[in-house]
């Protein structure tokens, strides 16, 4: 009997040394990470707002940290194929993505096998903020108001497409919610990110577009195309001649695409401290809250904690729109 208790004991000694000397290798890695550069995940093509924004981000933490901070577009499957990616990483802190509503929520309703578990899979480092939906159409397109749009939307139901960066996406559920509202109906024609979707937007190839206002403000500034309404509940300072839904009437179909900072759940939580910390101060130093809002973003900086429950109440919100404008899964 003595013997067994004295088994035990040592058993339980030599695992709390084990457990002990983990959590201080962990410690100890926390303290010199980073030591080689790191990958942020952009899971979408370059050049769009998303995009942009990141590499804002990549540059500072870089200066940070004292490591380059690489940006890897890795589009595909409604940003499904740069998520999965990013979950089945290494979760040492060498691997995190700049997510959205779409990558981190949407998916899990509309992607047959998206690859990954939004929730389960992820540790938010930061809620960066949301872009704001804006209706834009071809100069090709003889409307120039929201009531324009949808007489003719109403006239032949179904001839007008609409433009979005992927099913799934802001832009394809905001679109769906603002039909449901006024009982339009449009054909939609998905792309694999901003920056197609523009450029056929300008060639006249699409009609119409609630596209988030970065990808579209610098097009519509320069006579490329017409912005008509603002789904926000107020007009924006980067767009201020652009009037609201609201203002045309238009009520219940406001909508904006939120985005975050995430890495893989299993990260030790010090590498995720040190890596939540850092993105937090860079997006509230002045010069980059200044470039990013050039851009049309509209910063709304939380933390880990503040961002969890405003993440399940996005989710929840866009479940229901999905399930109300009745779109069903697709294969990814």
């Amino acid at each position: 009997m003595l013997d067994v208790m004295k088994s035990s004991i040592t058993r339980r000694l030599a695992f709390g040394l084990f457990a002990g000397a983990t959590l201080l290798a962990t410690a100890a890695s926390a303290q010199t990470f980073p030591e080689r550069i790191i990958r942020m995940v952009v899971p979408y093509p370059a050049g769009g707002p998303t995009d942009v924004i990141a590499r804002i981000v990549a540059e500072e933490m870089g200066k940070t940290l004292g490591q380059n901070v690489i940006v890897e577009n890795l589009a595909g499957a409604s940003g499904a194929v740069g998520t999965r990616t990013v979950a089945r990483a290494e979760p040492d802190g060498y691997t995190i993505i700049f997510g959205n509503n779409q990558t981190h929520g949407n998916n899990m309703f509309l992607l047959k096998e998206p690859g990954y578990d939004a929730i389960k899979d992820f540790a938010p480092l930061a809620g960066a903020g949301a872009f704001e939906h804006v209706f834009v159409v071809s100069n090709v397109l003889p409307v120039k108001s929201m009531q324009e749009l949808i007489a003719l939307a109403k006239a032949d139901p179904g001839k007008l497409n609409y433009g979005s960066t992927g099913v799934g996406s802001g832009s394809h559920l905001a679109t769906e919610l603002f039909m449901t509202r006024t009982g339009i109906k449009m054909t939609h024609v998905p792309f694999r990110g901003a920056a197609p979707l523009v450029t056929e937007l300008m060639a006249g190839r699409i009609d119409v577009s609630n596209s988030t206002l970065p990808s579209v403000l610098g097009q519509f500034q320069a006579g490329q195309m017409r912005a008509i309404g603002l789904a926000s509940p107020q007009r924006n300072p980067q767009a201020p001649d652009v009037p609201t839904l609201r203002e045309q009437g238009i009520t219940n179909a406001d909508a904006e695409s939120w985005a975050a900072f995430f890495a893989p759940v299993n990260t030790p939580k010090p590498i995720l401290d040190k890596l939540s910390a850092t993105i937090l101060a860079i997006l509230n130093k002045p010069d980059v809250k200044e470039r990013i809002t050039k851009l049309g973003f509209t910063l709304n900086v939380r933390d880990p904690e503040t961002f969890k429950p405003y993440l399940a109440k996005e989710i929840q919100t866009w479940a229901d729109v999905i399930k109300a404008a009745n779109i069903m899964p697709e294969g990814n």
